[in-house]
């Protein structure tokens, strides 16, 4: 990470896999566990980190791991040995989606193979993954790169091969382009030698490799006359920069809970806060994984003290938390001042890249000295948790004397200042809970190994498109200091999909009626897609005294006669509107029906359900007819 002056422009970023398993290590690198969501995220952060200059590139992204990579070390399974066995259904439908739209309508530069195999191969071998899907069917304009050694992990601890050169032999020809790691430079020219390989091979992976570094400008002379070239360390801690840091740690706190709207706190109410708990203070926590050197810090105990006087105590020294032994100090803290916030979670040490999770509650005695400062608190208590997966919380939610509960995630340089901003409400909080904050209970006889997204009379299913059991927190979950209401004013009851050719003809007799044909799933390949899409004006009111931002988000549920194996509902839009105290503003929601109103069904072939489609969007749910055009 601290390659300064001697970096290259390619850069292995972002990891766009489904957060699948709330216990996964690294699901705090990823957008979260719905697909729509994931890939908006990995096609807007691609462009932006490649420029609009055509062709050309700022810098290289790579989105990355494909594919189904979403277990680190779970139970005496790791990553460099575990086979994910995966259905088609689910491969297409939702862990292959980020990395499509990423190459699709992102046009990423680079996508990098995983260290898993998928149903016994891994995938850095496996020429229906990279030449096939990635290369072929989305049309890659750019490199495949491996994750680091995994060639080498699936000879050395998966021994897919027998030999070094056939494990160098069959990642080439399955359309690996470059090797992070040693193991190509070393054992690629024998394979050539033992004609397990042709030169023609290795001309192809050179191509899509140099030709990446011909779009960033290196065969171009001095960089100081490029576009680009300019930038350096001046441009990194500039104002604007620091500016967006904690713009972003704004944005992305999540209000869990807000009882008797005892938040905002007020500077002038609350002349002294305890800040308690063993997040309160820290600093290289809020940057998470992979990360740089932060340009400076303001820890969460640094914010509040901008606004009021503080007494402090960690109550914990870490978030292991193993003993009670300083919890008395921290309880006389809140005896004593108007108002506690406690700042409690986990690190790096409990979730991390090869560690995952045992369970979802607060790790050590945490949870004691929540439930211990709240009863001793002389004012409101104010719960924030800080990391990068979901904790259960029962405890606090269920708990009277904590009034308001916060989400961070792990948020940067400037969370502090943000968390601190959001409790004093100069900033009204709008950010949505990127995945289903499930029980403790959940993982009860739940696998991390078990792949399968659906649900089935003995398997819980898994994300809130295929689990309908309980939760903490709904997926989309996140409150707001002013009360937002939306209102359709628009939108279409029956919707005609045409058809094209003659696919919908095969059976003349009489059984083919119309009513038959309705209550059929078409093929989207046997629809005329272009331009095909449900229009909903909606208007959206601020109804409160604060300025703040509403999420719309849209979710459809297909009709009942779909069968089993479909969502229970799946996201199809969302849409962020800013709007000012007391104003309304009318949105239009663009729902494509071939890509967002259709499902996967058991053979990966995308078809969309003719019948009555839900639509809500918050609290507003309205229906519309899917018929084919006769």
């Amino acid at each position: 990470m601290y390659n300064g002056g001697a970096a290259g422009l390619t850069y292995w970023s972002p990891n766009v896999n489904i957060f699948r398993d709330p216990r996964w290590g690294r699901g705090q690198e990823t957008p979260g566990e719905d697909p729509l969501v994931a890939g908006t995220y990995a096609s807007s952060y691609v462009r932006g980190l490649q420029g609009n200059d055509g062709n050309r590139l700022k810098v290289a992204a790579c989105c990355k791991h494909f594919t189904a990579y979403d277990l680190d070390n779970w139970n005496g399974t790791d990553r460099f040995h575990f086979n994910a066995k995966v259905t088609r259904q689910d491969r297409v439908d939702t862990f292959d989606v980020p990395f499509r739209m990423c190459v699709k309508e992102g046009k990423v530069a680079s996508v990098m193979c995983s260290y898993n195999q998928v149903n016994g191969v891994p995938t850095c071998a496996d020429p229906n993954l990279l030449k096939g899907t990635i290369r072929d069917q989305w049309r890659l304009n750019g490199y495949i790169v491996s994750d680091c050694d995994s060639v080498g992990v699936f000879f050395d601890n998966q021994h897919y091969t027998s030999t070094a050169e056939e494990a160098a032999a069959d990642a080439i020809k399955a359309g690996l382009d470059l090797d992070c790691g040693p193991f190509l430079a070393v054992h690629t020219e024998d394979a050539v030698k033992k004609g397990l390989l042709t030169e023609t091979d290795v001309d192809n992976a050179l191509i899509n490799t140099v030709s990446v570094q011909m779009r960033l400008g290196m065969f171009d002379g001095a960089p100081s006359s490029q576009s680009y070239g300019n930038l350096g360390p001046k441009d990194v801690c500039s104002p604007p920069h620091q500016q967006l840091a904690l713009d972003a740690a704004r944005q992305g706190i999540v209000l869990l809970e807000n009882r008797h709207s005892t938040l905002p706190l007020s500077a002038n109410r609350h002349r002294t806060v305890a800040v308690i708990g063993p997040n309160s203070d820290v600093n290289l926590t809020m940057i998470g994984n992979y990360a740089g050197v932060a340009c400076g810090y303001v820890t969460p105990l640094e914010g509040i003290a901008r606004y009021t006087a503080v007494i402090h105590q960690k109550g914990c020294d870490g978030v292991a938390c193993p003993t009670e032994d300083s919890f008395g100090d921290a309880i006389a803290a809140a005896r004593s001042a108007d108002a506690t916030v406690l700042v409690v979670g986990l690190d790096q040490s409990i979730e991390a890249e090869t560690i995952d999770r045992d369970g979802l509650l607060l790790p050590g005695r945490q949870q004691d000295l929540v439930s211990k400062v709240a009863a001793a608190s002389r004012g409101p208590t104010v719960l924030v948790l800080m990391s990068g997966g979901p904790i259960d919380v029962s405890f606090a939610k269920d708990d009277p004397r904590i009034s308001a509960i916060l989400w961070a995630g792990y948020p940067g340089q400037a969370g502090g200042a943000a968390i601190a901003d959001v409790l004093f409400g100069t900033t009204n909080p709008g950010g949505r809970l990127p995945m289903t904050w499930y029980p403790q209970s959940y993982l009860s006889n739940l696998p991390m190994t078990t792949m399968a997204m659906r649900s089935t009379p003995s398997y819980p299913g898994r994300t809130y498109r295929f689990y309908a059991g309980p939760v903490v927190y709904p997926f989309g979950h996140g409150l707001s200091y002013s009360n937002f209401i939306n209102k359709i004013i628009k939108a279409p009851t029956t919707v005609k999909v045409p058809l094209s050719g003659h696919h919908h003809h095969h059976h003349h007799h009489q059984s083919q009626s119309a009513a038959s044909l309705s209550s059929k799933a078409i093929r989207v390949t046997h629809a005329k897609c272009q331009n095909l899409s449900v229009v909903i004006h909606v208007d959206v009111a601020n109804k409160g005294d604060r300025d703040g931002s509403q999420t719309l988000l849209v979710f459809a549920t297909p009709p009942a006669s779909s069968g089993r194996w479909v969502p229970r509902k799946q996201l199809v839009a969302f849409e962020k509107v800013h709007l000012a105290a007391g104003t309304r503003r009318r949105v239009q929601v663009h729902i494509h029906v071939c890509k967002y109103l259709s499902v996967v069904d058991k053979s990966g072939a995308r078809r969309i359900s003719m019948g009555e489609h839900d639509i809500h969007i918050g609290d507003t749910k309205l229906t519309v007819l899917l018929q084919p055009e006769t």
